[in-house]
């Protein structure tokens, strides 16, 4: 049970980390190049889109497991890597709460002033997005070396 715990942290972390990273190099790129009004409509569409049953399972299924898998590892010689990726996981999720949603909120409420709304919120989600990519792929990271630590 440790291990299939562990192992689907680790998949979920994978997916997760994907995705923020594939936000980072042609989501955000793409988008950028368009126009006020296409960027901003198309991260509102975006933002109601990714708010689904699959999402949100992997979102927070990987540190929902990664901390499972903790206490499930105690003693275990892959115990600080997996707590490291819990840890890196937690923190992807309190950076989306704290940074991303505020600021999705406020894009989702900013009005038809395309280029304020757009000049208020893209520099700062694509930064901390780099950031919550970095730091999603640190937990992934460190639940592939819980794995690798397991099979000694």
């Amino acid at each position: 049970m440790p291990t299939v715990v562990l192992v689907a942290a680790l998949v979920a972390a994978g997916l997760i980390a994907g995705l923020f990273y594939a936000y980072a190099c042609s989501v955000l790129p793409g988008l950028a190049r368009g126009d006020d009004k296409t960027f901003v409509e198309g991260m509102r569409g975006i933002n109601i889109a990714i708010v689904n049953p699959v999402f949100m399972v992997t979102f927070l299924g990987a540190p929902l497991l990664a901390g499972v898998a903790v206490f499930l590892h105690l003693g275990s010689p892959s115990l600080p890597w997996v707590v490291a990726g819990f840890v890196f996981l937690a923190g992807m999720v309190l950076l989306t709460g704290a940074v991303h949603i505020p600021l999705n909120n406020a894009l989702e409420a900013g009005g038809d002033d395309y280029a304020a709304v757009r000049a208020a919120f893209e520099t700062a989600w694509v930064r901390w997005n780099v950031l919550r990519a970095l730091v999603s792929t640190a937990g992934f990271g460190c639940l592939v070396a819980a794995v690798l630590t397991r099979r000694g």
